[in-house]
């Protein structure tokens, strides 16, 4: 069973920096995709960062410039280092493992909070 534990959440003033990690346990192809993911109350789930296992990031308009992904594949872990926050970006982040090849599959983390006070 796979499953992924996400830490790092918390409250920040705007322009501070947070870090969040995620660890993936389990059985699964090397070949797959991580990323975060957030939500905010009324909005739909958007793309916050992902990373190939090959190394290649993609990031929302949003992140670009401000946060950073990596990605260690032998801990199966991701780190999402965010800095400069808004309070915008106070949502839910949901760490995300997933593989649109066979055999597919997608495992989401229970979500941790980030809260931005201006």
């Amino acid at each position: 069973q796979v499953q992924l534990v996400e830490s790092g959440g918390g409250l920040v003033q705007a322009g501070g920096s947070l870090r969040l990690s995620c660890v993936a346990s389990g059985r699964f192809p090397g070949a797959n995709v991580m990323g975060w993911y957030r939500q905010s109350p009324g909005k739909e789930r958007e793309l916050v960062a992902s990373v190939t296992s090959g190394g290649t990031s993609d990031y929302g308009d949003f992140a670009e410039g401000r946060f950073t992904i990596s990605r260690d594949n032998r801990k199966n872990s991701i780190d999402l280092q965010m800095n400069s926050l808004k309070p915008e970006d106070t949502a839910v982040y949901y760490c995300n493992l997933k593989r649109r090849i066979t055999p597919q599959f997608n495992y989401w983390g229970q979500g941790t909070q980030v809260s931005v006070s201006s």
